[in-house]
């Protein structure tokens, strides 16, 4: 029996932008509920992109960056007979939306000794060009997913 849909709670749009996808952004990038200090980071590192000879409008960088982390395809384990195998599946819009965001913050906070505005700018200006740990990462699952391809029949 399939599980029933959970009702999310919705999240409002963020003060300077006007974007629900701006605010998740913040909400992840959160730590211990320090919300107003995830929020001078975001809006920083967006100021930064604004600077920058690759910028342009931070907004626009932004979403094209999330779209170009998001993987379209992932792996999930499934139990068939005692073995394991790794089915390949679609992913859900929201959920490309939320592992594009979580990628592109590990990615921004893995540079070790940057601050994390400046990293988070660069990680969205790579993403942007669909370079980066987070794009990377995007392909990684992607070829994981196109390599078990055989066992896309077990899907559920």
């Amino acid at each position: 029996m399939r599980r029933p849909i959970k009702n999310r709670p919705t999240v409002s749009p963020d003060v300077v932008y006007g974007s629900v996808d701006v605010e998740r952004l913040i909400n992840y990038i959160m730590l211990r509920g320090q919300k107003e200090t995830a929020r001078k980071i975001v809006y920083a590192a967006f100021e930064v992109i604004k600077e920058h000879k690759d910028g342009g409008d931070p907004l626009e960088v932004f979403n094209t960056a999330v779209r170009n982390a998001g993987p379209l395809m992932e792996v999930r384990s499934r139990r068939v007979g005692g073995a394991n195998y790794q089915v390949p599946r679609e992913v859900r819009p929201e959920r490309r939306m939320a592992l594009a965001l979580r990628w592109i913050i590990a990615g921004a906070r893995k540079q070790k000794g940057v601050p994390m505005h400046k990293a988070l700018a660069s990680e969205l200006i790579l993403a942007k060009k669909e370079e980066g740990n987070a794009v990377k990462k995007k392909e990684d699952t992607h070829k994981m997913a196109e390599a078990n391809r055989a066992f896309a029949h077990f899907a559920w």
